[in-house]
């Protein structure tokens, strides 16, 4: 039996969706309807042309689910929705800390001065923008300055913020503390339920570095 969804390997620095006021601009979207030209011809919900079922930001390389059609589609925004799609991610972070293995679940909220950020919930009187967002992701080390994220949730920026809250913000994330250099964040795949799921992709050259590392502790942040 067919699967009802595939993948698209992103490459790093190609939106999604182009921006509104630039629909001619390069972006996975097109590529995906030069690519197989009948997705083009089936009535999408607005927001998922082509079967595109999540987004990932610019920068962001990595595993895309596609579905076959809209009812495909539906089924895999109601699992995310009701946050039974487990993602996971490779990060290369900015700054070395003291354990191997963390978790947040602070909340997350819009900055209320600048819309391309967010904010953590640090007490009840942090300021934001907007309502505060539940959201939960796990970090562990794999090698070196490369750490994985995992999460059922997903929130504008999450594995930034959150990682840059636990001390490790991604290296060349100026946004949230992390300097500059090159910007590096995969996204593995992700896994659902019914047979949802990502295939394999190569993960980028970065990721395949050989960073030894000296086992450390764990810890949690709420």
């Amino acid at each position: 039996m067919t699967s009802p969804w595939t993948t698209w390997a992103k490459p790093a620095g190609r939106p999604v969706f182009p921006p509104h006021d630039r629909r001619d601009d390069p972006s996975v979207l097109a590529d995906v309807l030069r690519a197989q030209p009948a997705r083009g011809e089936i009535g999408w919900p607005v927001g998922f042309e082509g079967g595109i079922c999540h987004r990932l930001d610019t920068a962001t390389s990595g595993a895309l689910l596609l579905a076959a059609d809209p009812e495909a589609l539906f089924d895999a925004r109601r699992q995310f929705q009701e946050k039974r799609i487990r993602k996971r991610y490779l990060l290369w972070v900015a700054r070395d800390p003291d354990w191997d293995e963390n978790r947040c679940d602070r909340p997350i909220a819009h900055d209320p001065r600048r819309p391309t950020r967010m904010v953590v919930q640090r007490g009840p009187a942090t300021p934001h923008r907007g309502h505060w967002y539940d959201a939960e992701t796990s970090f562990r080390r794999v090698a070196g300055p490369i750490f994985e994220a995992e999460m059922r949730t997903g929130v504008m920026h999450q594995i930034r913020v959150h990682a840059a809250f636990l001390g490790i913000p991604l290296q060349g994330d100026r946004h949230y503390g992390g300097g500059t250099g090159e910007f590096r964040l995969h996204h593995l795949g992700l896994i659902g339920e019914g047979g949802l799921a990502t295939a394999a992709i190569a993960a980028p050259a970065w990721a395949a570095a050989d960073q030894p590392t000296e086992a450390r502790g764990s810890t949690t942040r709420s």
